[in-house]
């Protein structure tokens, strides 16, 4: 018998997911900040053996969208409420945890297994955990409610069993070996983007966006051609710093982290646009990928 399922996790910005994801997956497929809206796309995490697959799904963070971006990123979640196997529904013992309730009444009328994953409870006190387990027993009946630390490992173990015992019979939908949906161009981009949201502050890194216009890989190198794309000169400015300083601190630290992930050497160029207002532009929205 062979078992095959969906597995998407939702909830609010900043509350692990990602982290989550890269742990169950077992690499590091989601970028990881401490900002809201890292994740801008949804993203496809594969675990394969002899006799079961499991896509896990990373999402945006839930947020009411202000721009035409954010409403692309909120439709990611939506569809993720479509083809679910599994939900893993992710809080932590930080959040306001009425935030967005009219996800947590969908959840409550899922026709398919939800799992209550309170995240970060190395933050707070054992004796408090109680409160917060009983809090969404009551707030999700329907879900099995689990205490974990995405960061330093704490029950994902007990999470992978029983998403593992949970899943159907069903046929691998991607090849063995196949450690995402995304492309090797996409991987590239979000590295860099991880990069720009570490390395600016306020508004500049939500402004950003990262296209690869080049990937060429030989033998020994793979030679990468990156555009930064901002919505105004003064953001080009502060992207690139005095005399380029802080272009080249973040292509150097995202080059570093290519080379980890593709185990070869990268040479690589960047450089930065200016697309007025591409948060709002529909038609440059298409051309990122947000479909």
């Amino acid at each position: 018998m062979h078992k095959s399922g969906f597995v998407n996790i939702v909830g609010n910005p900043n509350v692990g997911k990602s982290t989550l994801m890269n742990e169950l997956v077992g690499e590091r497929i989601s970028i990881i900040t401490n900002k809201s809206q890292t994740t801008r796309h949804r993203i496809l995490g594969i675990v394969s053996g002899d006799d079961f697959q499991i896509v896990y799904s990373d999402t945006p963070g839930i947020i009411k969208p202000h721009y035409k971006l954010q409403e692309k990123m909120m439709g990611f979640v939506v569809s993720s409420f479509e083809d679910a196997d599994i939900f893993l529904y992710v809080t932590d013992v930080v959040e306001t945890p009425d935030k967005n309730m009219e996800y947590i009444e969908k959840l409550k009328n899922s026709k398919v297994p939800v799992l209550c994953l309170i995240n970060k409870i190395d933050l707070v006190q054992p004796d408090k955990l109680k409160e917060f387990e009983d809090y969404w027993k009551e707030s999700l009946p329907n879900a099995e409610v689990y205490l974990i630390s995405a960061l330093h490992k704490t029950n994902i173990d007990v999470v992978f069993e029983r998403i593992f015992s949970l899943l159907p019979e069903g046929p691998a939908w991607f090849p063995k070996d196949q450690l995402t949906d995304k492309t090797e161009r996409f991987i590239v981009s979000e590295i860099m983007r991880e990069k720009i949201l570490k390395n600016y502050q306020k508004e500049v890194p939500y402004a950003c966006e990262v296209v690869v216009e080049e990937f060429k890989e030989e033998v020994k190198i793979i030679r990468i051609k990156v555009v930064i794309v901002v919505e105004r000169p003064s953001q080009k400015g502060i992207v690139i710093g005095h005399k380029g300083s802080a272009l080249k601190r973040v292509a150097t630290h995202a080059r570093e982290d290519m080379e980890v992930f593709f185990g070869k050497k990268v040479f690589i160029e960047v450089f930065v646009k200016v697309k007025k207002d591409w948060r709002d532009s529909d038609f440059n929205l298409r051309d990122f990928g947000y479909v």
